[in-house]
């Protein structure tokens, strides 16, 4: 019989280790430096010396935990959420919110100078948020527990698949105050409900939507009461079956307005959308004025999604194709450029990590090119382009690792990196969201 060699798993001390934090990495974390190697410290700030558990040795990096801060950053202030450093859900409320945006923007400059070998950027002033309540949709965990033998609702933790129950949460949007406490309540008083997976909330214009994800048949009666329950707290109750299909037909189409661009988005439940709804409109305005349109351009905007950056666009440009790969976003963005009464906006379905070859969209008359991917970027379809033919890139990027590679892409068609913005997307989380504009040389 054949053997197979296997690794042995390293055994981890478990001494708390003294270490000095020398930086912050690009999702929050202390660097420092352990046994000739990097060491991620969750919990740590730039400068100051924690005592640590290790959680991981690898042969090129280990990560940690901190234990104890020995010497306090003066940045370092004390967490306003009671469910922090359980909760997965932010990584940054022990960091003042002024100096999460300079640890953020020194994380993304180093990871340009490693991956597109570019130093001394045209930094912008950041787009900021409110510092609570600024999202607008979520998605709330729940599960039966039958340690406990009770349903929990809350946020996944840190790295785990365990649900931290939540009483409130500082972040979400203040119409959901009472999201988890009636949750809690109705879930664990009804048996038939230990089938809900999860819980999507978003806050349209006009609704408050809670959309519960079941597994097995949730009664008539049972369904009416909570949505009965719902109205009391001005939310939407849905349910979302088996099929996973959010029907539409017989409930207001959400939608959200910008006033300073003058325009409406509908959306469906299941389309993305941006979650700050502030930070938003400054990043579509800020897009605008960026790119200094004058009429004359035609602009391919790829993963347009319901078409938040086409429309936009389109009133200051000769034409806008929007191409992105979720249909139903598509026929939405088309809808959406009909309510708008703009109509030099198309938009393509066409999935952009494939192979592009003769696609129906393109165009050689094409001349400004905007991208706004998922975290897994653009690589993909930038490797296809022809990129000289465009004069300027304006690329939105939720990922600051994947928009290092890129830009290493794009610069290397003869492009010059002209700006480069935070927005300040998700304040107290270790995401970074940046907006960086490149000219053709």
């Amino acid at each position: 019989m054949a053997q197979f060699f296997q690794a042995k798993k390293k055994t981890l001390t478990q001494e708390s280790l003294t270490l000095a934090i020398t930086g912050m990495d690009h999702q929050g974390r202390g660097v420092a430096k352990h046994h000739n190697k990097v060491c991620f410290v969750n919990g740590a700030l730039p400068g100051e010396t924690v005592k640590v558990k290790l959680t991981e040795d690898k042969a090129r990096y280990s990560a940690a935990n901190t234990i104890k801060v020995i010497s306090a950053s003066e940045s370092r202030e004390k967490p306003f959420c009671e469910h922090y450093q359980q909760c997965g859900g932010c990584q940054l409320q022990h960091l003042r919110l002024d100096q999460q945006l300079v640890e953020k923007q020194v994380a993304v400059s180093q990871l340009f100078t490693k991956f597109a070998k570019l130093d001394g950027m045209n930094w912008q002033v950041p787009l900021l948020s409110a510092p609570t309540h600024y999202r607008r949709s979520a998605r709330l965990a729940v599960m039966y527990d039958k340690t406990a033998k009770k349903m929990r609702v809350g946020y996944r933790a840190q790295g785990s698949k365990q649900i931290v129950s939540v009483k409130q949460c500082e972040v979400l949007s203040d119409v959901y105050r009472d999201i988890f406490s009636v949750f809690d309540t109705v879930l664990n008083q009804n048996g038939e409900l230990r089938n809900v997976s999860h819980i999507q909330l978003c806050q349209a214009d006009k609704h408050n939507f809670v959309v519960l994800r079941h597994t097995k048949n949730i009664s008539e009666a049972l369904k009416n009461t909570i949505i009965e329950l719902g109205l009391v707290h001005k939310w939407r109750v849905i349910f979302q079956g088996e099929s996973q299909h959010i029907e539409h037909s017989h409930l207001p189409m959400p939608f959200y307005h910008l006033p300073e661009l003058d325009l409406k988005f509908e959306f469906g439940l299941d389309n993305f959308i941006q979650v700050n709804a502030q930070v938003n409109q400054a990043m579509l305005l800020q897009a605008v004025k960026w790119l200094d349109l004058k009429g004359t351009e035609q602009v391919l905007d790829l993963f347009c999604g319901i078409g938040n950056f086409s429309l936009a666009i389109a009133n200051y440009a000769k034409s806008v194709i929007g191409v992105e790969g979720v249909s139903s976003a598509v026929a939405i963005a088309a809808q959406n450029a009909q309510t708008n009464q703009i109509t030099n906006a198309q938009f393509h379905c066409f999935d952009l990590t494939q192979a592009m070859q003769q696609a129906p969209w393109f165009s050689k008359d094409l001349d400004i090119l905007v991208l706004d991917p998922s975290r897994t970027g653009a690589m993909a379809i930038l490797e296809q382009l022809p990129l000289k033919q465009f004069k300027t890139i304006l690329y939105v990027s939720c990922d600051p690792v994947t928009l290092a590679r890129d830009s290493a892409i794009i610069t290397q068609a003869a492009f010059s990196l002209e700006k480069i913005g935070l927005m300040n997307m998700f304040p107290h989380t270790g995401h970074i969201e940046t907006m960086a504009l490149f000219q053709r040389r």
